[in-house]
């Protein structure tokens, strides 16, 4: 079998002739490996799979099937966009810089102003089900469908290449996708470099010549500002320590100088400029050879080729970096020396050359520096109180109780003393020792190696002004100082109640004048604050958590004001729907008005990372996207007024659902049917990240990590994270208000960008959702009684909100109004079907035994169900 290339005008069936394609080589490849599992297939009849041993090739072979078909999609609408670009121009790719052009001009705006500053950040979650080995194997496959859609290709020479592909299939089987171990921090950190290596690296160039391309100044290219939670995130994780981070920081740097070594001896090959041919103006020759003479030899080499000597004294001094001897002090000496090269290309005319070879290297140079990525370090809050708690109980003191009076006068006081003393970590607890060595590593790699190497102090559960405060406390027993820290401490606001303290917390915050002091030094006029779409979700529930996020960005954003700061949001979104995952144009655009302002961080994790920056095509657009709504935003090109009625009308439907959501959690027998109506307990088995599964070791609902509970709630499909208490909200408030009730949400629906996204997520979440697979599920549960009330909540709130949907959404079907997800799931159905039935068995089976014992069928359902699904959590 042979894959042939498109013809020549294209069409729309492309993606099924591609699947078509994949299809028949996976059946090559069962016929070889698991010719049962091809023979069952090709009867033609349901596939019954064993409930023993036997359903191994069964799942793999499904699993292999799962991946090749988001290959496949991934392809297809790269090639779609590039047809749309071809016929219509670069203004018709939605998401596409040249479109956001086209639409502020329509709006009379310009932007392109600069200051424009985007920064994802990788984090270590333990979303990624997929081994480091597969996700390169899928890259190949990737790379080799795009090489199979040139017309160029003989015969014989497409067969090789659909030979290729078929033997990266056959890989794929042989190597299997299961982690038969637990990955090491180490194994994590080399994870995300290979994402910077192979794809993120070598897309900054291409972006940013697009964005110049579109028609804005090269001088404002925003600026891509790549940040890292991998080996820096300790929340909960006991194998995140200091020489964690340190190492994490330092094959880092590596990877980025290695990169910046090869990019260089290649344009130094390649620019083979002779001075005896073309003649240099004065000024650049002289620059230049300045340049060359401060390396020993720098003259020597290539006599004659200015340019070449130039570019392989960079080189030098990047290689003496790698060596670990003296280079660059910092980056802008290296960005100065590339604009030298570049600017010499420049005055004889070469400008193709320097934009082609140059420039490149120097846009990714200010967007990486001698980092791949800025390093992030979170901790809990409950960390850095427990440690303070420490420091004040030595020598038999008593430290004031946490929240106390006397606790907030002693902090206050400390904070302001001149004369505190450093602490000795080796004086401390294994915890205190950690968390001061931790802070004297940031201070010390700000001051001594890169300043931009080592990011914030994100504080997880930030409850309190006294929890920030806290931070700058234990800073100053680290030695940072005492009348301005050069420390960023970031606040994370995680539940619902901490969202809606948050403007107060930040308030009392800036009233302390050593916060302020030290917030001007590190970050000028803008305040970085995050927010925690996990677990406020897990707390209130989607349109709860969803509302709450809107109001603290609001308030956030006027108290800030008074204040003359700016705030800089970082959205902790993660990959399903109950995370935050939606499209990123669709969320950044429901923003709520000026509160993008030109800079947004967000959180890329697990799954999601692979998805978005597996390879240089989907790179590439992810991050044009994510820029280009950021820009969008930030000009005004998107402007939805605040309208009093529709936040009224929101409140009162996020309380509702709130009350539908807690009451359903609070109802007895609730944490035992979500334990035994899932995999949850089992998920500990499933080796897809260092962090476990619940912080501190606990065992209750409450400390139980927002993701394994997303995780649970999608392998049973109750999906009860992404819509639960919706039905109920709208019915409720349309029961309320009536006629006047209806038309206010219809006019919601045409109007608020925020409730129309509220409604696509939530139709999306009912439609992946399955009530004939949650009741297999619930099966699971021992107690009649209990199993009974909460299925009967649950499906009875499905019908409910599957209702309002579509009264909202005036359809009779859900998810009409998203073809290309509903045909995605239409294909997975069927096998989905027989998995997730046997999923149930093993779970009943292993937990018939007593002690949890290892399964390799069950694992391989929960990978099967995460890989059709898209997410695990």
């Amino acid at each position: 079998m042979v894959i042939q290339p498109p013809p020549v005008e294209d069409s729309d069936d492309y993606a099924t002739r591609l699947r078509a394609g994949l299809q028949d080589l996976w059946r090559e490849v069962l016929l070889r490996r698991a010719p049962r599992v091809a023979g069952d297939l090709d009867a033609g009849r349901a596939i019954a799979i064993p409930r023993d041993n036997g359903a191994v090739p069964y799942l793999q072979a499904f699993n292999i099937w799962f991946q090749l078909l988001r290959i496949a999609d991934d392809n297809a609408a790269m090639r779609e966009r590039r047809k749309a670009e071809t016929d219509l121009g670069a203004a018709s790719v939605p998401g596409s810089f040249a479109k956001v052009r086209e639409e502020l001009g329509a709006a009379g705006l310009s932007g392109g102003q600069g200051g424009l500053v985007v920064g994802p950040t990788l984090t270590a979650h333990p979303t990624e089900a997929k081994r480091v080995t597969v996700l390169e194997i899928h890259r190949r496959i990737y790379r080799t469908l795009v090489a199979l859609e040139t017309q160029r290709w003989t015969p014989r020479e497409r067969a090789q290449l659909t030979d290729d592909l078929q033997s990266e299939i056959d890989l794929l089987w042989m190597t299997g996708e299961l982690r038969l171990e637990r990955p090491t921090l180490s194994d994590e950190i080399e994870w995300g470099i290979q994402f910077f290596r192979d794809s993120i690296f070598d897309t900054i160039p291409i972006l940013y010549d697009r964005y110049v391309a579109a028609g804005f100044a090269p001088e404002t290219i925003p600026a891509i500002r790549f940040h890292s939670w991998i080996g820096g995130d300790r929340d909960g994780n006991p194998n995140v320590t200091t020489k964690a981070t340190a190492e994490a920081m330092a094959r880092n740097r590596a990877a980025t100088l290695e990169k910046y070594s090869a990019v260089l001896l290649d344009a130094a090959a390649r620019i083979s400029i002779s001075s005896s041919i073309v003649t240099l103006p004065p000024e650049d020759r002289i620059a230049l050879e300045a340049l060359v003479a401060e390396t020993t030899g720098g003259q020597g080499r290539n006599p004659g080729e200015i340019f070449r000597q130039a570019l392989t004294v960079i080189r030098d001094r990047i290689e003496a970096m790698r060596e670990g001897r003296s280079g660059y002090r910092d980056v802008n000496e290296f960005i100065g020396d590339l604009k030298l090269v570049e600017q010499g290309l420049e005055s004889i005319g070469a400008e193709h050359l320097s934009h082609r070879h140059v420039r490149p290297i120097r846009w990714q140079a200010q967007s990486f520096g001698f980092r791949m990525a800025v390093l992030d370090v979170r901790q809990n809050s409950t960390v850095t109180t427990d440690v303070l708690s420490e420091i004040w109980s030595r020598d038999g003191a008593t430290a004031p109780d946490y929240g106390s009076v006397d606790w907030s006068a002693r902090l206050r006081a400390e904070l302001a003393s001149q004369s505190l003393q450093e602490i000795d970590p080796a004086t401390l607890s294994d915890q205190g020792a950690e968390l001061i060595s931790l802070l004297r590593l940031m201070r010390d790699t700000r001051e001594s190696v890169d300043r931009e190497a080592v990011g914030p102090f994100i504080l997880s559960m930030t409850r309190s002004t006294d929890d920030l405060l806290g931070v700058y406390l234990l800073a100053r027993y680290a030695g940072f100082g005492a009348e301005t820290l050069d420390l960023r401490v970031v606040p994370l606001f995680e539940t619902i109640a901490d969202l809606r303290a948050a403007p107060g917390i930040l308030a009392d915050f800036l009233d302390v004048p050593l916060a302020r002091r030290s917030i001007r030094k590190s970050g000028g006029d803008r305040l970085e604050v995050m927010l925690g779409y996990s677990d406020s979700n897990k707390d209130g529930g989607f349109l709860c958590s969803t509302w709450e996020l809107e109001k603290a960005q609001r308030g956030i954003l006027r108290t800030l004001a008074n204040y003359g700061l700016t705030p800089a949001y970082f959205h902790g979104r993660g990959g399903s729907v109950s995370r935050g995952g939606a499209p990123t144009e669709r969320a950044i655009a429901a923003q709520p008005p000026g509160t993008v302002a030109g800079q947004m961080r967000i959180t890329e994790q697990g799954e999601v990372v692979s998805a978005k920056y597996a390879n240089r095509g989907s790179a590439l657009n992810s991050l044009e996207v994510l820029a280009s709504s950021v820009l969008l935003h930030s000009a005004g090109g998107r402007k939805a007024a605040v309208m009093p009625e529709f936040d009224d009308a929101l409140e009162g439907l996020a309380g509702m659902s709130q009350t539908a959501y807690s009451t359903l959690l609070h109802r007895p027998g609730f944490v035992e049917y979500f334990q035994q109506a899932s995999p949850v307990e089992e998920l500990a088995m499933l080796k897809i990240g260092s962090r476990p599964a619940r912080r501190f070791g606990a065992k209750s609902l409450a400390d139980l990590r927002a993701i394994p509970w997303v995780f649970a709630w999608s392998q049973n499909r109750h999906l009860i994270t992404g819509w639960y208490g919706f039905g109920t909200a709208i019915g409720s408030f349309r029961k309320i208000r009536g006629r006047d009730g209806d038309e206010l949400l219809a006019r919601m629906f045409q109007k608020s960008p925020l409730f129309q996204l509220m409604v696509d997520e939530v139709e999306k979440s009912l439609f992946q959702a399955d009530m004939e697979i949650a009741t297999r599920y619930a099966s699971l549960v021992e107690d009649a009684a209990i199993r009974s009330a909460i299925l009967d909540d649950i499906q009875s709130e499905y019908r409910r909100s599957t209702q309002a949907v579509l009264w909202l959404t005036q359809t009779d079907t859900l998810a009409l109004r998203f073809p290309n997800m509903r045909e995605r799931f239409d294909r997975l159905r069927a096998p989905m079907l027989d998995i997730h039935a046997l999923q149930v068995d093993l779970l009943r089976e292993v937990r018939s035994q007593g002690a949890p014992k290892l399964s390799v069928p069950l694992l391989q359902t929960m990978n099967c169900i995460a890989t059709g699904l898209g997410w695990t959590g």
